[in-house]
């Protein structure tokens, strides 16, 4: 089991300078709380249309004789505790469904109440032990869906929405939700009405219990894999972590969160710890903003758009970024700003041209990245995946997701795709028109 005491975390993490081990957890704790403590937003709220005053459950036979058949395998290579799988959704109603292991459905209810209230039906899929599998078979279409694995569980609730029923998961960022204190993690996924399969693994957000893909197909195209993560990622990453605080002295090692016992379950990216502590890396990019606004008055940026539109010079005028034939500039961007690429000037609004639409994520990349001074960083994007996260300020969670994947699989930003011309695939998504098996492995990546 990846898990390790503070303690341990800590010798491993400064071995080479041992005076630097702080006296307290440098590790975000989790204490789990109950309804009262559930923060409702638009990050973990599942969207539903209203069907009954009550929860209803559908047997298997029922649920196959709707449109769709999708087998999922979840492999188990967790090395402790008992795995739990939960397959939640929207089916072609937009009604909120989860899919049982016996390939039954259940349609939880709020029953109204605003107020969330507990799924009391038992939604879990137990997973074998470790070194076998179990297959369930998805008998509907679903979307917006989610493949939930746990080590113990997960809470889920209903609630009354202005126009029908939200799901509330688990949040990743709330220390007192009620699932805070567990080791989880999900892969998104959409099977949709031609029945095609979209599947996902994203680093985005947080790191925790880790999750690799595979999906077969029927069309002699080949199997497709994601391994993502090793086996041990969350251990590494957060000592890469508590390496980083030690170094600039931004707490980068309070992203990572631990059970009251010492165990880490889960490391967030600066955006969603910033949800925690607003002021934490409030001046990270600061000067670095300030060199690039000063560079760039006197120096053209050349964005590559990689659309038809080609090419476009950039260039600083005051206190503005402006770029041909974009219709609107681009002020200094603040940590959020670059952390999560869609607000400030990273924001796209509606009536944005192509021009602005194209020249964002690839801005935005260079922020994250920290290529913009570097040699060569004047046109963007121009640069490898060498260049990235080599000098500081930089976003060190994406550097250590990265350094860390297998396969470089499964995006550590939002723009994570953005990359000079057929170079790197950082995309954790597999995609088949003629899905035959998807296979979900937990604990650790195939062999």
């Amino acid at each position: 089991m990846r898990t390790l005491t503070i303690l341990t975390a800590l010798i491993g993490a400064v071995a080479a300078a041992p005076s630097l081990i702080p006296r307290v957890s440098p590790f975000s704790i989790a204490k789990p709380g109950g309804v009262d403590d559930i923060v409702i937003t638009a990050n973990n709220t599942l969207n539903g249309t209203y069907h009954s005053s009550t929860t209803v459950s559908k047997h298997a036979i029922q649920a196959r004789a709707q449109a769709g058949h999708l087998p999922i395998q979840l492999v188990n290579n967790f090395s402790g505790g008992q795995v739990n799988a939960y397959i939640s959704g929207l089916d072609t109603d937009n009604r909120v469904v989860f899919v049982r292991g016996d390939g039954s459905l259940v349609y939880p209810s709020s029953g109204g109440s605003s107020v969330p209230v507990p799924i009391s039906t038992p939604i879990n899929i137990a997973l074998p032990a470790q070194g076998q599998s179990i297959t369930v078979n998805v008998p509907i279409v679903i979307s917006s869906a989610r493949i939930y694995f746990s080590v113990g569980n997960l809470q889920f609730f209903m609630v009354k929405i202005p126009n029908g029923d939200g799901l509330v998961q688990p949040s990743q960022f709330n220390l007192q939700d009620p699932s805070s204190g567990l080791l989880w993690g999900f892969v998104e996924l959409t099977y949709t009405t031609d029945l095609a399969v979209f599947a996902n693994i994203s680093y985005v957000d947080f790191v925790g219990i880790i999750l690799s893909m595979s999906l077969s197909t029927t069309d002699g195209s080949g199997t497709q894999t994601t391994k993502g993560l090793g086996s041990s990622a969350l251990t590494q990453i957060c000592q890469g972590l508590v390496q980083q605080a030690s170094v600039d002295g931004f707490p980068w090692s309070s992203m990572c969160i631990a059970n009251s016992g010492g165990t880490l379950v889960r490391a967030l990216s600066p955006g969603d710890y910033s949800v925690i502590n607003a002021a934490a890396f409030q001046n990270y990019w600061s000067a670095y903003v300030d060199q690039v606004w000063s560079h760039y008055t006197s120096t053209p940026l050349t964005i590559n758009t990689q659309t038809s539109a080609g090419s476009v010079n950039c260039q600083v005028s005051g206190s503005t970024l402006n770029c041909n034939g974009d219709n609107r500039g681009y002020a200094k961007p603040t940590a959020g700003d670059i952390w999560g690429c869609n607000s400030g000037p990273f924001a796209i609004q509606g009536g944005d041209n192509a021009v602005h639409a194209a020249v964002v994520p690839r801005l935005c990349a260079a922020f994250v990245r920290s290529t913009l001074l570097l040699a060569g960083g004047n046109v963007q994007p121009g640069l490898g995946q060498s260049s990235y996260y080599t000098v500081s300020p930089t976003n060190h969670y994406s550097r250590l997701v990265h350094q860390f994947e297998i396969d470089g699989r499964g995006y550590a930003f939002p723009y994570d795709d953005v990359n000079p011309d057929g170079n790197e695939n950082a995309s954790g998504t597999l995609a088949s028109g003629a899905p035959n098996v998807l296979t979900v492995y937990v604990g650790a990546p195939p062999s």
